[in-house]
Protein backbone atom coordinates (compact mmCIF):
# COMPACT_ATOMS: atom_id res chain seq x y z
CA UNK A 1 0.00 0.00 0.00
CA UNK A 2 1.41 3.38 -1.05
CA UNK A 3 1.42 5.98 1.71
CA UNK A 4 2.50 8.98 -0.43
CA UNK A 5 2.22 10.32 -3.98
CA UNK A 6 5.24 8.91 -5.87
CA UNK A 7 7.52 11.13 -7.94
CA UNK A 8 7.11 8.78 -10.92
CA UNK A 9 3.45 9.84 -11.23
CA UNK A 10 3.87 13.50 -10.34
CA UNK A 11 6.80 14.17 -12.69
CA UNK A 12 5.06 12.54 -15.65
CA UNK A 13 1.92 14.57 -14.97
CA UNK A 14 3.93 17.81 -15.22
CA UNK A 15 5.59 16.57 -18.40
CA UNK A 16 2.17 15.75 -19.86
CA UNK A 17 0.95 19.29 -19.20
CA UNK A 18 4.03 20.93 -20.71
CA UNK A 19 3.93 18.71 -23.81
CA UNK A 20 0.18 19.23 -24.26
CA UNK A 21 0.43 23.01 -23.88
CA UNK A 22 3.44 23.19 -26.22
CA UNK A 23 1.81 21.02 -28.89
CA UNK A 24 -1.47 22.98 -28.85
CA UNK A 25 0.36 26.33 -28.87
CA UNK A 26 2.51 25.29 -31.83
CA UNK A 27 -0.27 23.74 -33.91
CA UNK A 28 -2.72 26.56 -33.17
CA UNK A 29 -0.06 29.26 -33.02
CA UNK A 30 -2.38 32.10 -34.01
CA UNK A 31 -4.56 31.28 -31.00
CA UNK A 32 -1.90 30.60 -28.38
CA UNK A 33 -2.88 31.69 -24.87
CA UNK A 34 -1.51 34.98 -23.53
CA UNK A 35 1.65 34.54 -21.47
CA UNK A 36 -0.07 35.41 -18.18
CA UNK A 37 -2.49 32.48 -18.52
CA UNK A 38 0.31 30.13 -19.51
CA UNK A 39 2.08 31.11 -16.29
CA UNK A 40 -1.09 30.61 -14.23
CA UNK A 41 -1.37 27.10 -15.62
CA UNK A 42 2.29 26.17 -15.32
CA UNK A 43 2.56 27.39 -11.72
CA UNK A 44 -0.67 25.61 -10.78
CA UNK A 45 0.38 22.26 -12.24
CA UNK A 46 3.95 22.45 -10.96
CA UNK A 47 3.00 23.47 -7.41
CA UNK A 48 0.32 20.78 -7.16
CA UNK A 49 2.36 17.84 -8.40
CA UNK A 50 5.77 18.77 -6.97
CA UNK A 51 4.49 19.52 -3.48
CA UNK A 52 1.98 16.66 -3.46
CA UNK A 53 4.96 14.37 -3.85
CA UNK A 54 7.15 16.18 -1.32
CA UNK A 55 4.62 16.93 1.41
CA UNK A 56 2.93 13.51 1.45
CA UNK A 57 6.40 12.14 2.25
CA UNK A 58 7.63 14.94 4.51
CA UNK A 59 4.44 15.05 6.61
CA UNK A 60 4.20 11.26 6.68
CA UNK A 61 5.59 10.84 10.19
CA UNK A 62 3.93 13.81 11.89
CA UNK A 63 1.58 13.18 14.79
CA UNK A 64 -2.09 13.77 14.03
CA UNK A 65 -2.11 17.03 15.99
CA UNK A 66 0.99 18.34 14.21
CA UNK A 67 -0.30 17.26 10.81
CA UNK A 68 -3.67 18.98 11.25
CA UNK A 69 -1.96 22.15 12.48
CA UNK A 70 0.45 22.15 9.53
CA UNK A 71 -2.37 21.40 7.12
CA UNK A 72 -4.67 24.17 8.27
CA UNK A 73 -1.89 26.77 8.63
CA UNK A 74 -0.33 26.03 5.24
CA UNK A 75 -3.73 25.96 3.51
CA UNK A 76 -4.55 29.34 5.06
CA UNK A 77 -1.25 30.91 4.03
CA UNK A 78 -1.57 29.65 0.44
CA UNK A 79 -5.11 30.96 0.12
CA UNK A 80 -4.43 34.33 1.73
CA UNK A 81 -1.40 34.94 -0.48
CA UNK A 82 -3.44 33.99 -3.54
CA UNK A 83 -6.45 36.12 -2.54
CA UNK A 84 -4.33 39.23 -1.93
CA UNK A 85 -2.42 38.73 -5.18
CA UNK A 86 -5.53 38.10 -7.28
CA UNK A 87 -7.31 41.09 -5.74
CA UNK A 88 -4.73 43.47 -7.16
CA UNK A 89 -4.47 41.43 -10.37
CA UNK A 90 -8.19 41.84 -11.06
CA UNK A 91 -8.07 45.57 -10.32
CA UNK A 92 -5.21 45.92 -12.81
CA UNK A 93 -6.85 43.78 -15.50
CA UNK A 94 -10.55 44.64 -15.14
CA UNK A 95 -10.58 47.91 -13.20
CA UNK A 96 -12.52 46.36 -10.31
CA UNK A 97 -11.90 43.63 -7.69
CA UNK A 98 -13.95 41.11 -9.66
CA UNK A 99 -13.01 38.51 -12.22
CA UNK A 100 -13.52 38.71 -15.98
CA UNK A 101 -17.18 38.81 -17.10
CA UNK A 102 -18.22 39.29 -13.47
CA UNK A 103 -22.00 39.26 -14.00
CA UNK A 104 -22.90 36.92 -11.14
CA UNK A 105 -20.30 38.45 -8.83
CA UNK A 106 -21.64 41.97 -9.36
CA UNK A 107 -25.20 40.74 -8.76
CA UNK A 108 -24.30 39.05 -5.46
CA UNK A 109 -22.18 42.01 -4.35
CA UNK A 110 -24.81 44.63 -5.19
CA UNK A 111 -27.64 42.82 -3.37
CA UNK A 112 -25.54 41.84 -0.34
CA UNK A 113 -24.15 45.33 0.33
CA UNK A 114 -27.66 46.76 0.82
CA UNK A 115 -27.81 45.14 4.28
CA UNK A 116 -25.00 47.35 5.56
CA UNK A 117 -25.81 50.42 3.48
CA UNK A 118 -29.61 50.52 3.79
CA UNK A 119 -30.43 48.24 6.71
CA UNK A 120 -32.03 44.84 6.96
CA UNK A 121 -35.38 45.93 5.52
CA UNK A 122 -33.67 47.28 2.41
CA UNK A 123 -31.74 44.04 2.01
CA UNK A 124 -34.81 41.87 2.55
CA UNK A 125 -36.67 43.86 -0.07
CA UNK A 126 -33.90 43.11 -2.58
CA UNK A 127 -34.61 39.38 -2.22
CA UNK A 128 -38.10 39.70 -3.68
CA UNK A 129 -38.22 37.91 -7.02
CA UNK A 130 -34.81 36.25 -6.54
CA UNK A 131 -34.71 32.48 -6.94
CA UNK A 132 -34.99 30.60 -3.65
CA UNK A 133 -31.84 28.66 -4.56
CA UNK A 134 -29.81 31.90 -4.54
CA UNK A 135 -31.04 33.32 -1.23
CA UNK A 136 -28.73 31.27 1.02
CA UNK A 137 -25.55 32.80 -0.34
CA UNK A 138 -27.06 36.29 -0.37
CA UNK A 139 -28.04 35.94 3.30
CA UNK A 140 -24.53 34.77 4.15
CA UNK A 141 -22.71 37.39 2.09
CA UNK A 142 -25.04 40.12 3.33
CA UNK A 143 -24.27 39.15 6.92
CA UNK A 144 -20.49 39.11 6.25
CA UNK A 145 -20.71 42.55 4.64
CA UNK A 146 -22.80 43.83 7.56
CA UNK A 147 -20.14 42.69 10.05
CA UNK A 148 -16.92 43.34 8.10
CA UNK A 149 -17.93 46.05 5.63
CA UNK A 150 -18.75 45.88 1.94
CA UNK A 151 -15.15 45.70 0.74
CA UNK A 152 -14.67 42.34 -1.01
CA UNK A 153 -11.24 41.52 0.45
CA UNK A 154 -12.38 40.77 4.05
CA UNK A 155 -15.20 38.59 2.67
CA UNK A 156 -12.66 36.68 0.57
CA UNK A 157 -10.46 36.15 3.62
CA UNK A 158 -13.45 34.55 5.36
CA UNK A 159 -13.62 32.15 2.40
CA UNK A 160 -9.94 31.30 3.03
CA UNK A 161 -10.80 30.18 6.57
CA UNK A 162 -13.70 28.04 5.37
CA UNK A 163 -11.69 26.44 2.58
CA UNK A 164 -8.71 25.70 4.84
CA UNK A 165 -11.11 24.03 7.28
CA UNK A 166 -12.51 22.01 4.36
CA UNK A 167 -9.04 20.45 4.00
CA UNK A 168 -9.21 19.33 7.63
CA UNK A 169 -12.70 17.91 7.12
CA UNK A 170 -11.54 15.92 4.10
CA UNK A 171 -8.68 14.54 6.20
CA UNK A 172 -11.14 13.39 8.88
CA UNK A 173 -13.52 11.87 6.33
CA UNK A 174 -10.84 10.08 4.32
CA UNK A 175 -9.09 8.84 7.46
CA UNK A 176 -12.34 7.37 8.78
CA UNK A 177 -13.13 5.68 5.47
CA UNK A 178 -9.73 4.62 4.12
CA UNK A 179 -7.12 5.03 6.84
CA UNK A 180 -4.58 7.54 8.09
CA UNK A 181 -2.30 7.79 5.07
CA UNK A 182 -5.08 8.12 2.52
CA UNK A 183 -6.50 10.88 4.72
CA UNK A 184 -3.20 12.75 4.64
CA UNK A 185 -2.79 12.39 0.88
CA UNK A 186 -6.36 13.59 0.29
CA UNK A 187 -5.89 16.57 2.59
CA UNK A 188 -2.66 17.62 0.86
CA UNK A 189 -4.39 17.34 -2.53
CA UNK A 190 -7.16 19.68 -1.37
CA UNK A 191 -4.67 22.07 0.19
CA UNK A 192 -2.77 22.34 -3.12
CA UNK A 193 -5.69 22.25 -5.57
CA UNK A 194 -5.61 25.57 -7.50
CA UNK A 195 -9.35 25.56 -8.23
CA UNK A 196 -10.00 25.73 -4.49
CA UNK A 197 -7.77 28.81 -4.22
CA UNK A 198 -9.53 30.39 -7.18
CA UNK A 199 -12.98 30.46 -5.59
CA UNK A 200 -11.58 32.01 -2.42
CA UNK A 201 -10.70 35.04 -4.56
CA UNK A 202 -14.06 35.60 -6.24
CA UNK A 203 -17.46 36.73 -4.95
CA UNK A 204 -19.29 33.53 -5.88
CA UNK A 205 -21.00 30.88 -3.76
CA UNK A 206 -18.84 27.90 -4.77
CA UNK A 207 -16.52 27.95 -1.72
CA UNK A 208 -19.49 28.01 0.64
CA UNK A 209 -21.30 25.23 -1.25
CA UNK A 210 -18.22 23.02 -1.27
CA UNK A 211 -17.65 23.64 2.43
CA UNK A 212 -21.24 22.75 3.31
CA UNK A 213 -21.12 19.64 1.11
CA UNK A 214 -17.92 18.39 2.73
CA UNK A 215 -19.19 19.25 6.21
CA UNK A 216 -22.45 17.40 5.54
CA UNK A 217 -20.70 14.25 4.28
CA UNK A 218 -18.14 14.28 7.10
CA UNK A 219 -20.72 14.80 9.88
CA UNK A 220 -23.34 12.45 8.40
CA UNK A 221 -20.68 9.78 7.84
CA UNK A 222 -19.65 10.11 11.49
CA UNK A 223 -23.28 9.82 12.62
CA UNK A 224 -23.88 6.70 10.52
CA UNK A 225 -20.72 5.05 11.86
CA UNK A 226 -21.35 5.92 15.51
CA UNK A 227 -22.63 3.19 17.82
CA UNK A 228 -24.88 5.67 19.60
CA UNK A 229 -27.58 7.72 17.89
CA UNK A 230 -27.52 11.24 19.31
CA UNK A 231 -29.30 14.47 18.47
CA UNK A 232 -25.92 16.19 18.33
CA UNK A 233 -24.71 13.92 15.52
CA UNK A 234 -27.93 14.20 13.54
CA UNK A 235 -28.76 17.90 13.91
CA UNK A 236 -25.95 19.49 11.87
CA UNK A 237 -26.29 17.20 8.79
CA UNK A 238 -30.06 17.80 8.87
CA UNK A 239 -29.67 21.58 8.96
CA UNK A 240 -27.03 21.57 6.21
CA UNK A 241 -29.18 19.36 4.01
CA UNK A 242 -32.05 21.83 4.14
CA UNK A 243 -29.80 24.90 3.88
CA UNK A 244 -28.27 23.54 0.68
CA UNK A 245 -31.60 24.04 -1.12
CA UNK A 246 -31.04 27.79 -0.67
CA UNK A 247 -27.71 27.50 -2.51
CA UNK A 248 -28.47 25.03 -5.31
CA UNK A 249 -31.63 22.96 -5.56
CA UNK A 250 -29.98 20.07 -7.39
CA UNK A 251 -27.26 19.72 -4.77
CA UNK A 252 -29.77 19.81 -1.92
CA UNK A 253 -31.77 17.04 -3.59
CA UNK A 254 -28.61 14.99 -4.08
CA UNK A 255 -27.71 15.24 -0.38
CA UNK A 256 -31.18 14.03 0.58
CA UNK A 257 -31.02 11.12 -1.89
CA UNK A 258 -27.48 10.21 -0.83
CA UNK A 259 -28.43 10.08 2.83
CA UNK A 260 -31.39 7.82 2.02
CA UNK A 261 -29.11 5.58 -0.06
CA UNK A 262 -26.54 5.43 2.75
CA UNK A 263 -29.17 4.44 5.33
CA UNK A 264 -30.60 1.71 3.11
CA UNK A 265 -27.48 0.34 1.43
CA UNK A 266 -24.69 0.66 4.01
CA UNK A 267 -23.03 -2.53 5.21
CA UNK A 268 -24.76 -4.24 8.15
CA UNK A 269 -21.41 -4.18 9.97
CA UNK A 270 -21.43 -0.41 9.74
CA UNK A 271 -25.15 0.16 10.28
CA UNK A 272 -27.30 -2.51 11.93
CA UNK A 273 -30.91 -3.13 10.88
CA UNK A 274 -32.41 -1.49 13.96
CA UNK A 275 -30.27 1.58 13.33
CA UNK A 276 -31.43 1.75 9.71
CA UNK A 277 -35.06 1.61 10.82
CA UNK A 278 -34.55 4.25 13.50
CA UNK A 279 -32.60 6.56 11.17
CA UNK A 280 -35.33 6.19 8.54
CA UNK A 281 -38.02 7.18 11.06
CA UNK A 282 -36.03 10.14 12.40
CA UNK A 283 -35.17 11.27 8.87
CA UNK A 284 -38.78 10.96 7.71
CA UNK A 285 -40.11 12.99 10.65
CA UNK A 286 -37.39 15.61 10.15
CA UNK A 287 -38.30 16.08 6.49
CA UNK A 288 -42.05 16.27 7.22
CA UNK A 289 -41.50 18.93 9.88
CA UNK A 290 -39.00 21.08 8.03
CA UNK A 291 -39.31 20.74 4.27
CA UNK A 292 -40.98 23.75 2.69
CA UNK A 293 -43.24 24.05 -0.31
CA UNK A 294 -40.64 26.08 -2.20
CA UNK A 295 -38.10 23.26 -1.86
CA UNK A 296 -40.62 20.74 -3.15
CA UNK A 297 -41.66 22.97 -6.04
CA UNK A 298 -38.11 23.80 -7.14
CA UNK A 299 -37.04 20.16 -6.95
CA UNK A 300 -40.08 19.10 -8.97
CA UNK A 301 -39.41 21.78 -11.59
CA UNK A 302 -35.77 20.70 -11.79
CA UNK A 303 -36.78 17.08 -12.41
CA UNK A 304 -39.54 17.84 -14.91
CA UNK A 305 -37.36 20.25 -16.89
CA UNK A 306 -34.19 18.13 -16.96
CA UNK A 307 -34.49 17.26 -20.68
CA UNK A 308 -35.92 20.51 -22.06
CA UNK A 309 -33.46 22.62 -20.03
CA UNK A 310 -30.51 20.69 -21.40
CA UNK A 311 -31.74 20.93 -24.98
CA UNK A 312 -32.45 24.66 -24.65
CA UNK A 313 -29.07 25.31 -23.04
CA UNK A 314 -27.05 23.58 -25.73
CA UNK A 315 -29.20 25.09 -28.45
CA UNK A 316 -28.29 28.52 -27.10
CA UNK A 317 -24.60 27.59 -26.93
CA UNK A 318 -24.68 26.45 -30.56
CA UNK A 319 -24.94 30.14 -31.49
CA UNK A 320 -21.29 30.54 -30.49
CA UNK A 321 -20.03 26.99 -31.11
CA UNK A 322 -21.63 24.86 -33.82
CA UNK A 323 -20.57 21.63 -32.07
CA UNK A 324 -22.77 22.41 -29.06
CA UNK A 325 -25.84 21.10 -30.91
CA UNK A 326 -24.35 17.59 -30.66
CA UNK A 327 -23.96 17.80 -26.89
CA UNK A 328 -26.17 15.52 -24.80
CA UNK A 329 -26.18 13.33 -21.71
CA UNK A 330 -24.93 10.35 -23.72
CA UNK A 331 -21.94 12.38 -24.94
CA UNK A 332 -20.88 13.69 -21.54
CA UNK A 333 -21.68 10.66 -19.37
CA UNK A 334 -18.49 8.65 -20.19
CA UNK A 335 -16.31 11.66 -19.32
CA UNK A 336 -18.21 13.10 -16.37
CA UNK A 337 -15.46 12.38 -13.82
CA UNK A 338 -12.81 13.93 -16.11
CA UNK A 339 -14.39 17.01 -17.66
CA UNK A 340 -14.10 19.93 -18.03
CA UNK A 341 -11.11 19.71 -20.33
CA UNK A 342 -8.67 22.60 -20.15
CA UNK A 343 -8.98 25.72 -22.26
CA UNK A 344 -5.47 25.90 -23.74
CA UNK A 345 -6.20 28.28 -26.62
CA UNK A 346 -7.08 31.97 -26.60
CA UNK A 347 -10.85 32.43 -26.89
CA UNK A 348 -12.25 35.95 -26.44
CA UNK A 349 -14.53 36.11 -23.42
CA UNK A 350 -13.08 32.94 -21.85
CA UNK A 351 -10.38 34.49 -19.70
CA UNK A 352 -11.72 32.76 -16.58
CA UNK A 353 -11.45 29.35 -18.26
CA UNK A 354 -7.90 30.19 -19.35
CA UNK A 355 -7.00 31.17 -15.80
CA UNK A 356 -8.18 27.74 -14.62
CA UNK A 357 -6.44 25.77 -17.36
CA UNK A 358 -3.88 24.33 -14.94
CA UNK A 359 -6.40 23.34 -12.30
CA UNK A 360 -8.66 21.69 -14.85
CA UNK A 361 -5.70 19.80 -16.30
CA UNK A 362 -4.87 18.52 -12.81
CA UNK A 363 -8.45 17.29 -12.48
CA UNK A 364 -8.25 15.61 -15.90
CA UNK A 365 -5.25 13.60 -14.70
CA UNK A 366 -6.44 12.88 -11.18
CA UNK A 367 -9.82 11.67 -12.43
CA UNK A 368 -8.10 8.54 -13.71
CA UNK A 369 -7.15 7.70 -10.14
CA UNK A 370 -10.68 8.55 -8.95
CA UNK A 371 -12.22 6.18 -11.50
CA UNK A 372 -9.69 3.49 -10.61
CA UNK A 373 -10.59 3.79 -6.90
CA UNK A 374 -14.34 3.65 -7.48
CA UNK A 375 -13.99 0.71 -9.87
CA UNK A 376 -11.88 -1.16 -7.30
CA UNK A 377 -14.44 -0.56 -4.55
CA UNK A 378 -17.18 -1.96 -6.79
CA UNK A 379 -15.15 -5.00 -7.90
CA UNK A 380 -14.08 -5.86 -4.35
CA UNK A 381 -17.56 -5.33 -2.96
CA UNK A 382 -16.28 -2.72 -0.49
CA UNK A 383 -18.56 0.04 -1.80
CA UNK A 384 -21.15 -0.60 0.92
CA UNK A 385 -18.64 0.67 3.48
CA UNK A 386 -18.50 4.05 1.76
CA UNK A 387 -22.00 4.58 0.39
CA UNK A 388 -22.47 8.19 1.53
CA UNK A 389 -19.42 9.86 -0.08
CA UNK A 390 -19.84 7.71 -3.19
CA UNK A 391 -23.54 8.57 -3.47
CA UNK A 392 -22.97 12.32 -3.06
CA UNK A 393 -20.14 12.35 -5.63
CA UNK A 394 -21.72 10.08 -8.24
CA UNK A 395 -25.24 11.39 -7.64
CA UNK A 396 -24.29 15.01 -8.21
CA UNK A 397 -22.29 14.17 -11.34
CA UNK A 398 -25.25 12.23 -12.73
CA UNK A 399 -27.40 15.35 -12.22
CA UNK A 400 -24.80 17.36 -14.15
CA UNK A 401 -24.91 14.85 -17.01
CA UNK A 402 -28.58 15.69 -17.52
CA UNK A 403 -28.08 19.45 -17.19
CA UNK A 404 -26.72 22.03 -19.62
CA UNK A 405 -23.74 22.64 -17.31
CA UNK A 406 -22.02 19.27 -17.74
CA UNK A 407 -18.82 20.89 -19.01
CA UNK A 408 -18.88 23.87 -16.63
CA UNK A 409 -16.03 23.74 -14.11
CA UNK A 410 -17.96 25.94 -11.71
CA UNK A 411 -20.80 23.42 -11.46
CA UNK A 412 -18.41 20.50 -10.90
CA UNK A 413 -16.66 22.27 -8.04
CA UNK A 414 -18.90 21.31 -5.04
CA UNK A 415 -17.75 17.65 -5.17
CA UNK A 416 -14.16 18.25 -6.34
CA UNK A 417 -12.70 17.60 -2.86
CA UNK A 418 -14.57 14.28 -2.63
CA UNK A 419 -13.18 13.27 -6.03
CA UNK A 420 -9.67 14.09 -4.78
CA UNK A 421 -10.33 11.93 -1.72
CA UNK A 422 -11.12 8.95 -3.94
CA UNK A 423 -8.05 9.76 -6.06
CA UNK A 424 -5.96 9.57 -2.88
CA UNK A 425 -7.41 6.13 -2.19
CA UNK A 426 -6.61 5.17 -5.78
CA UNK A 427 -2.98 6.11 -5.20
CA UNK A 428 -2.80 3.84 -2.16
CA UNK A 429 -3.80 0.93 -4.44
CA UNK A 430 -1.12 1.53 -7.07
CA UNK A 431 1.75 -0.85 -7.78
CA UNK A 432 4.41 -1.14 -10.47
CA UNK A 433 2.01 -2.95 -12.80
CA UNK A 434 -0.17 0.17 -12.91
CA UNK A 435 2.56 2.45 -14.25
CA UNK A 436 1.84 1.50 -17.85
CA UNK A 437 -1.87 2.23 -17.41
CA UNK A 438 -1.10 5.60 -15.87
CA UNK A 439 1.08 6.56 -18.85
CA UNK A 440 -1.68 5.47 -21.24
CA UNK A 441 -4.12 7.64 -19.29
CA UNK A 442 -1.79 10.63 -19.72
CA UNK A 443 -1.64 9.96 -23.45
CA UNK A 444 -5.45 9.93 -23.51
CA UNK A 445 -5.57 13.24 -21.63
CA UNK A 446 -3.14 14.73 -24.17
CA UNK A 447 -5.33 13.80 -27.12
CA UNK A 448 -8.56 14.77 -25.32
CA UNK A 449 -7.28 18.28 -24.59
CA UNK A 450 -5.85 18.63 -28.09
CA UNK A 451 -9.23 17.63 -29.55
CA UNK A 452 -11.01 20.03 -27.20
CA UNK A 453 -8.83 22.92 -28.40
CA UNK A 454 -9.75 22.04 -32.00
CA UNK A 455 -13.47 21.88 -31.13
CA UNK A 456 -13.37 25.28 -29.41
CA UNK A 457 -11.70 26.92 -32.40
CA UNK A 458 -13.39 25.18 -35.35
CA UNK A 459 -16.80 25.31 -33.70
CA UNK A 460 -16.47 29.10 -33.50
CA UNK A 461 -15.47 29.35 -37.16
CA UNK A 462 -11.80 30.14 -36.61
CA UNK A 463 -9.43 29.05 -39.37
CA UNK A 464 -6.95 26.47 -38.08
Amino acid sequence: MLTYFPKYFSSRAITCYVVTLAAISLVFWSYAMPFQFIMFGFVAVTVFFVYSNQLTQKWHSFSTKTFVKKLFTTAMVIRIVYVVFIYFYYIEMTGQPFTYQAGDELFYHTVAETWRNYGFEGFNGQLDGISFSDTGYLWWLGFVYFVLGTHVLPAHLVKCVMDAFSCVLIYNLAKRNFGEYVGRIAAVFCMLMPNMWYYCGVTLKETEMAFLTILFVERADLALRSKKITVKNLLLPGVIMLAMFTFRTALGAVLVAALVAAIIMSSSRQLQTWQKVLYSIVFGIWMLLTVGSEIVEETQQLWEGRTTNQEAGYSWRSQTNSFAKYASASVFAPFIFTIPFSTLVAIPGQENQMMLNGGNFIKNIMSGLTIFALFTLLIRGDWRKHVLPMAVTAGYLVVLVFSNFAHSERFHFPVLALELMFAAYGISLLSNKHKRWYVLWLVGIFFANFAWAWVKLVGRGYSV
